[in-house]
C-alpha cells in the first residue's frame, strides 16, 4: 500500500509498505482522513532530541522499544476511517463505517502501542493502518471525514481546560492562538466560560480565536492581554505557544493566585523565575494527551454542532503533498490545520 513516511527527517511517500494486518481484537480500516498535527511537525524537526530527553526522564513506563529514525517511522494519530474488516474472534461495527478512535493498540502483555510515531505500527498518513476494537467510535450525524479527524487535537483542548479546573466566573486567558490554543477556547466555550481572552501575533489566528468562541482577542503588538483581562481578580491562563521565555513572562504578569496551564510543547531548555511564583502563590500545571472519555466527549461535540471545527481546515491534501504541507504549516497567516486524504 502507498504510505508517507518520515526518515531521517525526510517525507518521504512509499508505494510498497507492507499491508497492515489485523489481530484478535483488532480492526482494519481504511484512512479517510488524517490531520497534521503539531506534534508531527516536532518531530521532524527533534525527533532526536526528544528520544535523547526521554532517555534521562524517569518515573514514567517504557516499552523497551527505541524509534530508529533512519528507518521509516509511520505518523498520523488526527485520523477518521472506513471500517473494511475485523480481526480474529472480534465484533466490529459494518464494513464501510466511517469512524475515529482513541490512538493506542494495547498489547498482549498489558502494554500499549501508541499510533503516533513507530517503525511498525501504521498511522493516518497511509491508505490503511489497524484500530483497537473496543477503542472505535462511530461518527455520527454525517460528520464530513476530514471534520471527524480533528477529534483528537478538540480533545487536547478538552483534556487542558478538564485539567485547568476553571470554575463559574472565572476569567480564562489563551497565549497563543495556533491548533492547541483553539482547542482549548472551543473546550472553553463549549463549558460556559463567559470570558475567555486570546492574545497571538497572527491576525488570521486571531479572527480564528474569536470564530472559535473568544470574548475579546488581543494583538501582543498593541496591547498586552493582562490589561485586557485585568489584575485584580485570579486569572486560568493556558500557555499554548511553547516557547522559551513565554511561561516565565507569564509568572512575571499573571495576577497573584492564578492557576497557569502548560499545554503547548517547548522543546527547548527554558528558565523561569521561581520568585514570579512564590511571590504571587501562583499554580502551575503541566497536561499531556486527553482521556478516552474525553476524546469520545470531543466527537460529540463535534457531530452535535457545540463546535465548529470546519473554519480551522485551511487546506486538503493528497500524501504526495505531505511533504509541502509540512513546509506550508509555519505560515500562521496561511495555514492552521491541513488534512490529509489518503
Amino acid at each position: 500500500m502507498r504510505a508517507a513516511v518520515l526518515n531521517a527527517g525526510r517525507v518521504l511517500v512509499r508505494d510498497d509498505v507492507e499491508e497492515p494486518v489485523p489481530g484478535p481484537g483488532q480492526v482494519l480500516v481504511e484512512v479517510a482522513a488524517c490531520g497534521i498535527c503539531g506534534s508531527d511537525l516536532h518531530f521532524a524537526q527533534h525527533g532526536a532530541e526528544m528520544q535523547a530527553l526521554g532517555r534521562t526522564m524517569e518515573g514514567v513506563p517504557r516499552n523497551g522499544t527505541e524509534l530508529d529514525l533512519d528507518r521509516d517511522v509511520y505518523l498520523g494519530h488526527e485520523f477518521s476511517a472506513r471500517v473494511l474488516e475485523a480481526g480474529p474472534d472480534t465484533t466490529a461495527l459494518p464494513a464501510g463505517t466511517l469512524v475515529t478512535a482513541f490512538p493506542v493498540l494495547p498489547r498482549p502483555d498489558g502494554s500499549v502501542d501508541a499510533i503516533v510515531y513507530s517503525n511498525t505500527v501504521k498511522g493516518g498518513y497511509g491508505e490503511r493502518m489497524v484500530l483497537a476494537a473496543p477503542l472505535v467510535l462511530e461518527v455520527p450525524n454525517g460528520l464530513p471525514a476530514h471534520h471527524a479527524a480533528l477529534t483528537e487535537p478538540m480533545a487536547v483542548g478538552l483534556h487542558a481546560v478538564v485539567r485547568s479546573d476553571i470554575r463559574a466566573g472565572q476569567r480564562a486567558v489563551v497565549v497563543g492562538c495556533g491548533p492547541v490554543g483553539l482547542a482549548v477556547i472551543a473546550a472553553l466555550a463549549v463549558r460556559g466560560v463567559e470570558s475567555i481572552v486570546a492574545t497571538d501575533f497572527s491576525s488570521a489566528r486571531r479572527k480564528l480565536a474569536a470564530t472559535m468562541g473568544a470574548t475579546e482577542v488581543v494583538d501582543p503588538r498593541e496591547e498586552t492581554v493582562w490589561h485586557r483581562a485585568g489584575a485584580a481578580t485570579p486569572l486560568v491562563v493556558f500557555e499554548a505557544v511553547g516557547v522559551p521565555g513565554v511561561l516565565d513572562d507569564i509568572l512575571r504578569c499573571a495576577p497573584a493566585r492564578s492557576r497557569v496551564v502548560v499545554v503547548g510543547v517547548c522543546m527547548g531548555a527554558d528558565t523561569v523565575h521561581p520568585y514570579f511564583g512564590i511571590s504571587k502563590e501562583l499554580s502551575v500545571d503541566f497536561v499531556l494527551g486527553y482521556t478516552p472519555e474525553e476524546f469520545a466527549a470531543s466527537l460529540r461535540s463535534i457531530a452535535e454542532g457545540e463546535i465548529d471545527v470546519s473554519p480551522l481546515v485551511t487546506g486538503r491534501v493528497g500524501l504526495d503533498r505531505l511533504a509541502w504541507a509540512f513546509d506550508a504549516l509555519a505560515d500562521p497567516e496561511e495555514h492552521c490545520k491541513i488534512v490529509v486524504e489518503p
